[in-house]
């Protein structure tokens, strides 16, 4: 099991999402919005703060994972993406978690380069509206 603290304004991020969920049919994942309401009453040990910088995870163990490995790991669990393993192979993995933290840092800008929309406003559900 896997507890992805994700990002629901950002539309990749939430589009991101939205897919594994589609594709977690051995419900592997646990997806939770760093801006639900709720979040720091029910994982106070998350900073949402830290969690809108990187993307945080959580494995079943506690162990809080963040970055390419939540990602990496998540594709993984649903089976696809397969490649996406080179990218924690050791020499790779630095300057992928270096392209990663620039991604991470302007993912709005580059959610308005792609989407045409910056930031998602939440719907019902805390979660973007695409």
């Amino acid at each position: 099991m896997l507890t992805i603290f994700y990002d629901g304004y950002c539309p990749l991020c939430a589009a991101e999402m939205r897919t594994l969920q589609s594709l977690d049919t051995n419900n592997r994942l646990q997806l939770e919005d760093i801006h639900a309401n709720d979040f720091t009453e029910r994982y106070p040990h998350i900073d949402p703060i830290e969690g809108d910088r990187l993307l945080h995870g959580q494995l079943a163990d506690g162990k809080v994972i963040k970055g390419l490995d939540v990602t990496c790991l998540a594709w993984q669990l649903v089976g696809k993406h397969k490649w996406m393993q080179m990218l924690r192979w050791p020499i790779i993995r630095v300057f992928a978690d270096m392209g990663y933290k620039v991604f991470a840092r302007y993912r709005h800008q580059i959610s308005s380069f792609v989407t045409g929309k910056p930031r998602c406003e939440p719907c019902a559900k805390d979660r973007c509206d695409l």
